[in-house]
């Protein structure tokens, strides 16, 4: 049995070591604007928004202010954990009815019919204002001065603008503001984003309610109608971030585990790792293939559960606390065999009867004073909707067209005012003194397994974060996404993956490919704690531009 050798330490670079606070982002601009928070005395969770704006300015194709937001803050005064869910509903016009009317077998792709209502902005205001100590004007400052001036593209996230030029081709917005006269932005090239700016500037002046309730909704709501959307006025006022303490949560081999909540299909990583805590992956061996299969195959159970019982939990009774539940992950458990399985079908409830490159930004920030935020944001797709409002800058997300189903019945079929249940999640491990591990990872379907791995390379395997993210990684394709539905399983592994291992999985009964060369294979980022020494470590993936910036 091939058991690769354990990655103590990356061959690529160092995980960055520091006392205080700590900033692990995709895009060095927006680390840097983190810390220069942190340094002025800022906490956690303005750091966190300060990030957000930037992250929205300087990657473009992942996330921004058409986007939505899902996070778990941690309190260091009071160790409580609070679940931030700032994902936006399809219109009100948005009955499943009138697509189908229309011809439509699953959701328009792309355009002015994809978008939800964007959750971004009332997300940050809503930080600001429960847990911030900055006002939100000068927070988003620094997003302001970037789009105004302009920043050069890094070198990894330009290829989007070359992979996803077709979309921006096709509205007339996208094409004047980001593709030089309809050829793609490359690496080292000025990207402005004037438009935005002033955008960003109405809702420094005007708060949230500019967005969602003054003219510059309106603008956004008529720019979606006269290409055809449904979206309105009266949708975006009626936008609401939720803040709730943290409940999806498990006991993970003596340490708490926390995932965003429905509609976030984080869970899904606390059901995986639920039945691979019956395993004893530390004997196996870091990424051999008996590893590898136990947790693929938990994965394919816990993606089954997803689709047969998972919504809205405005419009679905999730049983959330049965399938978090050990007794059923020992059911789920007893289902795995020493071969890959060709179907899945999803656990049997008691509760109940049983019934491709994502465009998302993952960062976490921790402060000197133990407060932690752990941060993800998307667009859904590459460039999400590829539709920017008018001349707002605003580009929408595409949640609608990825999330939404068109089947009767579904859990996920579209409804006015419903919000998907959303591949985008963010997760923290807790001892009794705190986090010792916060981290994420954009990837679509992809984030569980990739996060599941994270966590258990450093808490099974011993290996410290930035050998973590560094990796090479596997994932079980497909997920939930009602595009690939139905297409065969395949086990998707990164190059690099040992390939002993590889072919023992193939023996296995795992179709076994490569990832393909147009998927990104995540952009993890990972800050552990050590409450002993008072250390603090962070670990930005190589696969991004990013680097862990120390106050």
């Amino acid at each position: 049995m091939s058991t690769p050798s354990l990655p103590f330490a990356s061959p690529h670079r160092s995980a960055v070591l520091t006392t205080r606070g700590l900033v692990c982002s995709a895009s060095p601009l927006a680390g840097a604007v983190g810390a220069a928070v942190l340094r002025d005395g800022g906490n956690a969770f303005d750091a966190a928004i300060a990030v957000a704006a930037a992250e929205a300015v300087t990657i473009t194709p992942m996330c921004g202010v058409g986007g939505e937001v899902f996070a778990l803050l941690y309190d260091a005064s009071s160790g409580m954990v609070w679940d931030v869910t700032g994902s936006g509903r399809a219109p009100a016009a948005a009955h499943r009815e009138w697509f189908v009317e229309r011809g439509y077998t699953k959701m328009p792709a792309q355009g002015p019919l994809a978008p939800t209502v964007p959750g971004e902005v009332d997300a940050w205001e809503t930080i600001a204002r429960r847990f911030g100590t900055r006002p939100l004007p000068e927070l988003i400052a620094p997003a302001i001065e970037l789009a105004e001036r302009g920043y050069p593209i890094p070198g990894l996230i330009s290829r989007f603008y070359a992979s996803d030029i077709e979309k921006l081709r096709s509205y007339a917005s996208s094409r004047r503001i980001l593709t030089k006269d309809g050829a793609p932005y490359v690496a080292g090239d000025m990207l402005r984003l004037p438009d935005l700016a002033r955008t960003l500037q109405r809702i420094a002046d005007g708060g949230a309610d500019e967005f969602y309730r003054g003219a510059l909704g309106a603008e956004i709501a008529a720019a979606v109608q006269a290409a055809g959307g449904l979206m309105t006025a009266d949708d975006l006022a009626s936008h609401q971030t939720y803040v709730s303490e943290a409940a999806a949560r498990i006991n993970y081999r003596g340490r708490t585990i926390l995932s965003t909540a429905p509609p976030s299909q984080g869970y899904i990583v606390l059901e995986i790792l639920n039945m691979a805590e019956g395993y004893d992956l530390a004997s196996m061996g870091h990424y051999s293939a008996e590893a590898v299969h136990v947790l693929v195959e938990a994965t394919k159970r816990a993606f089954a559960d997803r689709l047969a019982y998972m919504g809205d939990p405005d419009f679905n009774a999730n049983p959330i606390d049965e399938l978090l539940g050990k007794k059923f992950a020992a059911s789920q458990r007893g289902t795995i065999g020493e071969r890959a399985s060709d179907g899945v079908r999803a656990g049997e409830l008691a509760a109940v009867g049983a019934g491709t490159s994502e465009d998302t930004s993952y960062f976490c920030v921790v402060d000197a004073d133990g407060n932690a935020a752990s941060f993800i944001h998307s667009l859904s797709m590459v460039f999400g909707s590829g539709f920017i409002a008018g001349d707002t800058g605003v580009l929408l997300n595409d949640r609608a067209s990825r999330g939404f189903y068109l089947d009767a019945g579904h859990p996920n079929a579209i409804a006015p005012r419903k919000r998907t249940m959303n591949t985008i999640q963010a997760w923290m491990v807790l001892d009794d003194d705190g986090p010792v591990l916060l981290g994420g990872t954009p990837g679509g379907d992809r984030q569980p397994s990739w996060n599941v791995q994270l966590i258990t390379s450093v808490l099974d395997h011993g290996a410290n974060v930035q050998a973590a993210v560094d990796a090479p990684r596997w994932n079980h394709f497909p997920g939930a996404d009602p595009v690939t539905q139905g297409l065969p399983y395949e086990l998707r592994l990164d190059a690099g993956f040992d390939e002993p291992a590889a072919a023992e999985l193939a023996v296995r009964g795992h179709n076994v490919r490569r990832a393909p060369d147009d998927i990104v294979t995540g952009a993890a980022q990972l800050i552990a704690l050590d409450h002993r020494t008072g250390l603090r470590s962070g670990g930005t993936d190589r696969r991004c531009d990013g680097y862990p910036v120390a106050e």
